[in-house]
């Protein structure tokens, strides 16, 4: 029997990092056939052009898709999702895949579902179910959902919700959160290692800070990050670790004052587009507080004994282990959950920290249900309905 032809798309480090040990497994086994698409931030040298970490891993890239983004305003996004699905029918049309793996809630994974689905090429879907109010990503999510025909949600809750919105149970598995899998199967780096692999030093106290735009937010992105910057002021000691934004729009705005805030403070202060995972997830190991409105802060941050600052609304509405505080984009809030972060006794209670995403024993699991379906039977949806109590 040939391999079964499976397409994953990645359209940046963040996905892709989730991704990894799901492509590398499928890349190894000898019952599926690989099919890499590259698409997004990875083709973008001013976020770090990642596709050549892709390259330097060895994993074959099969087609490119560039979204040809040229400004970060939501007219520019919406073209970009246009010419994604473009370009991902092309991808799809020429390597013929028996099903296409898509991750999350991004525009570009939105334009990659709709190419597939317009095709009738059933699509398995990770991480639905999920819930970010602050963000146009949680209306992504939801569409691809429901273009998709099986679903590997992060969490029980996440699969229920994914049953709720009408997808059959026997096509949702509650597998966990991918990228808890790096922290027992990628070799994490020492502390010195790090600071190596950085030229960097962490001293006595540091941050790793990473800030997105809320999407949906009425306020403006560059001010929250301005409320950011101006409370990490008040701790001119720490050491800090900032990565770029996500390309949505209003991250121009952040990047520059990313870009300013490093340079005034060059002794203590290093950006970074790219950390990579192995880095990244090392740094959770030795930093002190995860910073900002990254979902890491969430799902990885916690099975790495890190307390995380999550500010703003971006995240609303996810699973929470008790090593995350919340706080508004206002730099009284954010100063004050620092140093809440920073407090002995709470930090005492992070080691007991329990994680809501699962052990990260993930691509194995998705393997395992991969070999058993037919994709053929997966074009064919139908709509579970929920019985709901009827009232009088």
């Amino acid at each position: 029997m040939a391999p079964r032809r499976i397409a994953v798309v990645t359209g940046s480090r963040a996905d892709y990092g989730l991704l990894y040990w799901l492509i590398h497994d499928l890349h190894r086994a000898p019952d599926f056939e690989l099919q890499l698409v590259v698409s997004g931030m990875h083709l973008m040298p001013q976020f770090g052009r990642t596709i050549e970490v892709v390259e330097r891993d060895g994993f074959p890239i099969a087609a490119t898709v560039d979204l040809e983004i040229d400004a970060d305003t939501p007219h520019a996004l919406a073209r970009a999702i246009g010419t994604g699905t473009a370009g991902f029918a092309d991808a799809f049309a020429q390597l013929d895949p028996e099903l296409v793996v898509i991750l999350g809630d991004r525009f570009e994974a939105l334009a990659a579902a709709t190419a597939a689905f317009a095709q009738r090429r059933p699509i398995a879907h990770l991480h639905g179910g999920e819930v970010t109010e602050g963000a146009l990503d949680d209306g992504f999510r939801h569409a691809i959902t429901k273009l998709s025909s099986l679903h590997f949600t992060a969490a029980e809750p996440y699969r229920r919700r994914v049953i709720q919105m009408g997808e059959p149970p026997d096509r949702v598995y509650n597998v966990g959160a991918p990228g808890l899998e790096h922290l027992t199967r990628t070799p994490l780096l020492s502390r010195s290692e790090v600071e190596r692999a950085i030229d960097f030093a962490l001293g006595d106290q540091a941050f790793l800070v990473t800030f997105h735009p809320a999407t949906l937010d009425a306020d403006d992105p560059a001010d929250q990050c301005r409320e950011l910057l101006a409370a990490l002021d008040a701790f001119p000691q720490a050491r800090i670790i900032m990565t770029l934004p996500n390309a949505d729009p209003g991250g121009q705005g952040i990047i520059a004052l990313l870009q300013a805030y490093a340079q005034r403070h060059a002794q203590r202060c290093r950006l970074f587009a790219s950390l990579g995972q192995q880095r990244y997830l090392s740094l959770l190991r030795w930093v002190d507080v995860v910073v900002g409105n990254s979902s890491s802060g969430l799902i990885e941050a916690p099975s790495a004994k890190c307390a995380t600052v999550n500010i703003g609304e971006r995240q609303r509405g996810r699973l929470r282990a008790a090593s995350v505080i919340d706080c508004p984009p206002r730099k009284a809030e954010i100063e004050a959950a620092l140093r809440r972060a920073l407090d002995p006794d709470f930090r005492a209670r992070l080691s007991d920290v329990q994680n809501p995403y699962g052990d990260g024993a993930v691509a194995q699991r998705i393997l395992t249900v991969l070999r058993r379906v037919d994709p053929l039977a997966l074009v064919h949806k139908r709509f579970y309905d929920v019985m709901v109590p009827t009232h009088a």
